[in-house]
């Protein structure tokens, strides 16, 4: 029987596992589907407080585990398959090995959708991105590509012009998802050229970093290269909630919804992360949102020592 199990390892997780375990709860973490969730895949991180001169993603996530560890939280590799919230203690499967705990904080994060081509996660940190904001500024005068027709996609295309001598805006249709003020202001940016319709068929990279890529055009077989140190793709994040459907409540999107700060419908089902938030998805707020968790967790067991 633990006091908390919680779901995923990335800046929410770890976070909710450091605070949990201070207040000697003994928390036992699941690791999840990407161990570190989506900083492990983050080369240098220099937006997170407190390191002046950056850090490795895969440092910063290494360092809040040691730290949580430290204090005596347990880890366990692997994916939650299946759970069981009708009733406290919440049961818990992950593979062949089940857990059950007083409560349980989701922090299972989400998936950034890739274009599906050959070497691309190989390519992350390497001149690919999923995230503007993160790694915007290691292209200083340097011409971008960003994919996607929505509005994550036009925001990050105005995004990068601050950064980047020319975004190439890549979309498979000559229509734009994105609202039409959103779609207005990237027209207007002498910065962005839009490519459409036109598919990536392929990212050159000959010795491991992002040098150009090659577009199609689905209506015919004619194909561009484009001169480009960065491909940024903004296609949109799929939570990783599915074992929460119908037991949790969530947007038509998949993102749980959390009700005053980390609280769910289930009393002792506490959210943090970017399983929860489709707006900010930085490591700080996931941050912030795990520890809210660690807490609000903890005046639950407070509150209910039966």
């Amino acid at each position: 029987m633990h006091n908390v199990v919680i779901i995923g390892s990335g800046c929410a997780g770890l976070t909710a596992a450091i605070y949990a375990a201070r207040a000697n709860l003994k928390p036992l973490v699941i690791d999840g589907h990407e161990q570190g969730g989506q900083l492990s895949l983050t080369t240098h991180v220099e937006n997170y407080p407190g390191f002046p001169d950056g850090i490795m993603g895969p440092e910063l996530i290494e360092n809040m585990r040691k730290q949580a560890q430290r204090f005596g939280a347990e880890f366990k590799a692997g994916a939650v398959n299946e759970v069981d919230l009708t009733k406290r203690p919440f049961k818990i499967t992950a593979g062949k090995e089940s857990y059950e705990s007083k409560t349980l904080i989701v922090a299972a994060g989400a998936s950034a959708r890739l274009l599906g081509l050959p070497g691309e996660k190989e390519l992350i940190g390497r001149g690919l991105s999923t995230c503007a904001t993160c790694d915007g500024y290691f292209f200083r005068e340097k011409a971008i590509a960003v994919v996607g027709g929505g509005d994550s996609a036009m925001e990050e295309a105005n995004f990068l012009t601050r950064y980047a001598s020319k975004v190439y805006l890549i979309h498979r249709r000559k229509e734009f998802r994105a609202s039409k003020i959103m779609i207005d202001r990237v027209k207007a940016n002498p910065k962005v050229e839009l490519v459409v319709p036109a598919v990536v068929e392929e990212i050159h990279a000959p010795e491991g970093h992002v040098t150009g890529v090659r577009v199609r055009n689905p209506d015919g077989k004619e194909t561009t290269e484009l001169d480009v140190h960065g491909v940024f793709v903004a296609i949109g994040h799929d939570p990783n909630s599915t074992v929460f459907k119908g037991k949790l409540d969530m947007d038509a999107n998949g993102y749980l919804i959390p009700k005053h700060g980390t609280l769910t419908s289930i009393p002792g089902v506490f959210v943090a992360g970017d399983v929860q938030d489709h707006r900010y998805r930085q490591a700080v707020t996931a941050a912030g949102s795990g520890c809210m968790a660690a807490l609000d967790a903890e005046k639950f067991l407070d509150e209910h020592m039966d």
